[in-house]
């Protein structure tokens, strides 16, 4: 389905998932960015601690991956929540910052390093 969904279209329905809550008056940007950090520290439960070997075995379970997948689909919607009331267009956010990140770091300076940490 993501090849056939917007994200205009995913922040239409959040929007009106959350409008027909009255959920505005609880979702300023404070509070929106705290959902985000919070259901990151909920996905990195999942991995943590884990080896490799453990994280692929993680995605082969269905009952573990649709937990990912939720943790997941919780931080979208706050993203995209917080988009949504602050009209901030996610798609040239993105490109901004990629283009940003392709001066920072060039093909031909981080390709290939084997470093795990690497001053660039």
């Amino acid at each position: 389905m993501d090849s056939n969904t917007s994200i205009s279209q995913l922040k239409e329905l959040v929007k009106k998932f959350c409008e027909a809550r009255d959920w505005d008056q609880y979702h300023n940007a404070k509070e929106l960015a705290i959902g985000v950090i919070t259901e990151s520290a909920e996905l990195l439960e999942h991995f943590r601690f884990k080896t490799e070997k453990q994280l692929e075995e993680l995605f082969k379970n269905p009952d573990k991956k649709s937990d990912i997948s939720e943790e997941m689909a919780d931080i979208l919607y706050f993203l995209l929540r917080l988009a949504q009331r602050y009209d901030i267009d996610l798609t040239t956010a993105l490109n901004k910052k990629i283009e940003k990140n392709e001066k920072r770091y060039p093909v031909e300076k981080v390709k290939g390093l084997n470093k795990k940490y690497t001053e660039l």
